[in-house]
């Protein structure tokens, strides 16, 4: 983070990021000073209502972030920034969003947590858009404009005001990562999903895992009567509203996915938390699991980053994507969409190609009773199977030619995943079962 005393004696002078969180009412002059190299301006955490109508000056600017401050409005003078991609206004308090405000090289949009009830149809008229963000506001329908937005690949809708969904929504041809949880949709689903129930009195603390964009992991020891105790992990939500919705759709949807073993699903949800917190309790991953891939970065924007250098056996890329696919299969049985299926949210063991895939954060039930929509908005899913067994593809090392797994099959249907066309992509059964095949027919030693 970076200090105004830095700006101000122009020990900041070329930079090409800016991070200043410090109490902002306004942007400091200085900052314009800034216009031949600042990329990436980030203004997280500051008490700021306006951006000056000079901003536009800054015209490598391709980020910014203003979280968490106090717009009631998106400013205006965002579309005057010629080169600006990326726009971040999470958790402020805007209702408005003028056409003017977006930048036409717009790609990236973060809205979440505001108080929008409607968009302007010129957001569907920008078409690098990929990235949509909108959970948490006041939204019942989208423009209609958004129907051409052709290069859409990723839309939160979660925790919004929405009855039904538009029509055109699962005819966008890229669009492979949706949540809709938690709007007014008046789905019906046959089964009522419950877990055991774990009291937190029964709980001790032995350390903390790790922390997610909407939780806490801790390690934790479940005292049971007449028997040892076992350790398992505790996932403690912090309860605000994240990119993905609310901490209730996600206990809803991982506890109708139920258990397959390629599924980290919990096994008990928390009650009696002294502050009415809403946890999860799930199994200790085994520590050999790690993350496939790192999470989509400024550039690659919907797409997941992987290691330099990774490569992974033909053999292990074969039984990683026939796991996934076996896991996603049995979501879409039970009604599940998961919404969120990326190599950053599946663990893999290197050693022999196992995976588990995780967070169900941007996970939907879907209706019981309308098969036809229920179809389409799995078939979003398959597409982002499509992605994943694509990059598996191209990560893989060519196996020795007496036993290479068919990797053009696998390319094969990686294209058909993601046929532009939904009505045209096979169901997850259907890829399951083929990768099933492959697998089965390779030979090489695990």
């Amino acid at each position: 983070m970076h200090t105004l005393d830095q700006l101000r004696s122009g020990a900041l002078a070329g930079t090409r990021r800016l991070d200043l969180s410090c109490g902002l009412t306004e942007l400091p002059s200085e900052v314009l000073a800034l216009a031949d190299t600042l990329e990436v301006l980030n203004l997280t955490g500051n008490h700021l209502s306006s951006l000056p109508p000079e901003l536009g000056r800054l015209r490598k600017l391709r980020i910014v972030f203003c979280s968490s401050n106090a717009f009631t409005e998106l400013p205006e003078v965002l579309g005057d920034c010629p080169a600006l991609e990326m726009v971040g206004f999470k958790a402020n308090r805007i209702e408005h969003v003028p056409a003017a405000s977006l930048p036409a090289k717009l790609r990236w949009l973060i809205l979440t947590d505001n108080a929008i009830e409607q968009l302007p149809t010129e957001l569907g008229h920008r078409p690098a858009l990929q990235k949509l963000m909108l959970a948490g506001n006041r939204l019942s329908e989208l423009p209609a404009g958004l129907a051409d937005a052709h290069a859409l690949e990723l839309l939160r809708l979660s925790a919004n005001r929405f009855a039904a969904l538009p029509p055109w929504l699962t005819r966008l041809p890229r669009l492979a990562w949706l949540a809709v949880a938690g709007n007014p949709l008046g789905w019906s689903h046959a089964h009522d999903h419950r877990l055991p129930r774990v009291a937190w009195r029964g709980l001790r603390l032995a350390g903390q895992l790790g922390e997610g964009a909407s939780g806490h992991i801790h390690r934790v020891c479940l005292e049971t009567e007449g028997g040892a105790p076992q350790m398992l992990a505790l996932k403690l939500f912090k309860g605000s509203v994240t990119s993905d919705g609310l901490p209730e759709h996600e206990i809803a949807a991982c506890t109708a996915a139920g258990h397959h073993p390629a599924l980290c699903t919990p096994v008990a949800e928390l009650t009696e938390h002294p502050d009415g917190t809403p946890g999860l309790l799930m199994p200790i991953m085994p520590p050999a699991l790690q993350n496939l891939a790192g999470p989509p970065s400024f550039q690659s924007c919907t797409r997941d980053v992987y290691a330099e250098g990774f490569a992974l056996g033909a053999s292990a890329a074969l039984r990683v994507a026939s796991q996934m696919a076996n896991a996603l299969a049995h979501l879409h049985r039970r009604g599940v969409m998961h919404g969120d299926f990326y190599a950053h949210n599946i663990l893999w063991n290197p050693a022999n190609g196992d995976a588990v895939l995780s967070d169900f954060g941007g996970a939907t039930l879907l209706p019981d009773d309308q098969p036809v929509l229920r179809r389409a908005l799995l078939a979003l899913d398959v597409r982002a199977f499509g992605c994943l067994l694509e990059e598996l593809v191209t990560h893989a090392r060519p196996a020795p030619v007496t036993s290479e797994p068919d990797e053009t099959a696998m390319a094969k249907l990686a294209a058909a995943c993601l046929n532009l066309d939904l009505v045209a992509r096979p169901t997850m059964e259907v890829v399951a079962e083929a990768l099933g095949a492959l697998d089965a027919a390779e030979t090489v030693p695990r």
